[in-house]
C-alpha cells in the first residue's frame, strides 16, 4: 500500500491508499502546541506500521534549485533539505521530521519527497528573475520558486475534467487560500507566474505571513531586531495575525459580524490583493477560461469568493469554480509512476 504523508506547521495530514489510488484510510489532526507535535506524529506512524505500506511519499514545500522532480530520500538527501529550514521555516523543518520518522519506522518501503515547487519548473525567466545584481543570484540561486505547487496543479487539471476540456488548451488561474495563500497563472498545461516567491512570503497576506512587503521596511526591521527575529515576525506573528491578532479564518468571521474594523481590514487587504493578481494574471494570460478557488478558504468559504468576484467583470466569459484540493492523491499519482 501506498502512504502519503503531509506534515504542515499545524496539522498532520495522512493518507493511505491502494496500489489502484483508492482511498483506504486517512487521518487529519490539528495541532496547536508545537510541543506535541513530535508526540502526536510518532503516534500516528506507529498506529500505521502494521499496515503493509511498501511506498511512501512526502510533501517537501521547498528544495531550492537542486531538488525538483519527485526525489527518492536517502540520508543524504535529508542533509541536503535540512539547509532550506531557514528559508521556509513554517513548513520544511515539519515536512522533514514526518520523512525522519518514517523512515525510523518504515525502513524497507520506499520513500519519495514530492516537492510544491515542481510544478513551477516552466515559469519563463521573465517571471522567476528578480532584478538584483546577476553574479548575486548566480551565486546564491535567488529566484522565484513558488509554492503550492502540488495543490495549483491538481485542481487546475480536475477543473479542465470538470468543464470537458483538454488542461494543454487552457488559460486558468487558480487561487490557493488557506493558512498560506498563492495564485498561479497557468497557460496551455504549465505554469507561467505565482504570487510566491523566492520563499513562502511573498504575495497575498496570509494567516501569519506578511505578504508583500517594502524592501525598506525589512531592512529597517533587520537592523532593529536582527535577521531571525524579523524572520519569526514576518512568517509567524505578520498577515492577519499582525494586524487583527487572529489567525483563523471562522474567528475573522465571526469577529466581522461583531463589528472588529481591524479584523474587517484585515479580510478587506486579502480581498483586494487577490483580485489584483487575477488581475494581472488574466493580462499576461491575455484571457482566462477558468478561475479556480482552493484550500479551506478558497473552496470552502463562500464568502471570500463572492467578494474576490464581486464587481469583476473580466470574469463574464469566465467559469468560476470551487473545488477541493487533494495533495495527497496528486503525490500518490506521481510516486506510483515511478520505477
Amino acid at each position: 500500500m501506498i502512504l502519503v504523508l503531509n506534515c504542515g506547521s499545524q496539522s498532520i495530514k495522512w493518507k493511505l491508499l491502494s496500489k489502484k489510488l483508492k482511498l483506504v484510510k486517512e487521518n487529519k489532526i490539528k495541532i496547536f502546541d508545537a510541543k506535541k507535535y513530535q508526540q502526536v506524529l510518532e503516534k500516528e506512524l506507529k498506529n500505521l506500521s502494521n499496515e503493509n505500506i511498501d511506498l511512501i511519499g512526502h510533501r517537501v514545500v521547498f528544495g531550492g534549485e537542486k531538488f525538483g522532480k519527485p526525489t527518492r530520500i536517502t540520508p543524504k538527501t535529508v542533509k541536503e533539505l535540512e539547509k532550506f529550514n531557514k528559508i521556509v521555516p513554517s513548513h520544511n523543518p515539519f515536512n522533514l521530521l514526518g520523512i525522519k520518522k518514517s523512515l525510523e519506522l518504515f525502513g524497507t518501503a520506499n520513500q519519495f519527497a514530492v516537492f510544491d515547487t515542481e510544478f513551477y519548473s516552466s515559469l519563463p525567466a521573465c517571471a522567476y528573475t528578480y532584478s538584483l545584481p546577476s553574479a548575486i543570484t548566480k551565486k546564491f540561486g535567488y529566484r522565484k520558486f513558488g509554492f503550492h505547487g502540488i495543490s495549483h496543479e491538481y485542481v487546475a487539471k480536475k477543473a479542465a475534467e470538470k468543464i470537458g476540456k483538454p488542461f494543454d488548451n487552457l488559460r486558468i488561474i487558480t487561487c490557493h487560500l488557506g493558512g498560506g495563500a498563492s495564485v498561479t497563472a497557468i497557460k496551455n498545461g504549465k505554469a507561467i507566474d505565482t504570487s510566491m516567491g523566492f520563499g513562502p512570503t511573498e504575495g497575498l497576506i496570509m494567516m501569519t505571513r506578511s505578504g508583500d512587503v517594502d524592501n525598506e521596511i525589512i531592512l529597517e526591521m533587520a537592523k532593529k531586531y536582527g535577521t531571525e527575529k524579523t524572520r519569526k515576525i514576518i512568517n509567524f506573528e505578520s498577515g492577519f495575525k499582525g494586524i487583527c491578532g487572529l489567525d483563523d479564518m471562522l474567528l475573522v468571521l465571526d469577529k466581522i459580524k461583531r463589528g472588529d474594523k481591524n479584523t474587517k481590514l484585515a479580510l478587506d487587504i486579502f480581498t483586494y490583493q487577490i483580485k489584483k493578481y487575477i488581475g494581472a494574471y488574466f493580462a499576461i494570460l491575455g484571457g482566462c477560461d477558468i478561475l479556480v478557488f482552493t484550500g479551506s478558504v478558497g473552496s470552502g468559504n463562500p464568502k471570500t469568493r463572492n467578494d474576490v468576484c464581486k464587481d469583476l467583470d473580466i470574469l463574464k466569459k469566465t467559469k468560476v469554480l470551487a473545488i477541493e484540493t487533494d495533495e495527497e492523491l496528486a503525490i500518490a499519482q506521481k510516486i506510483i509512476k515511478i520505477k
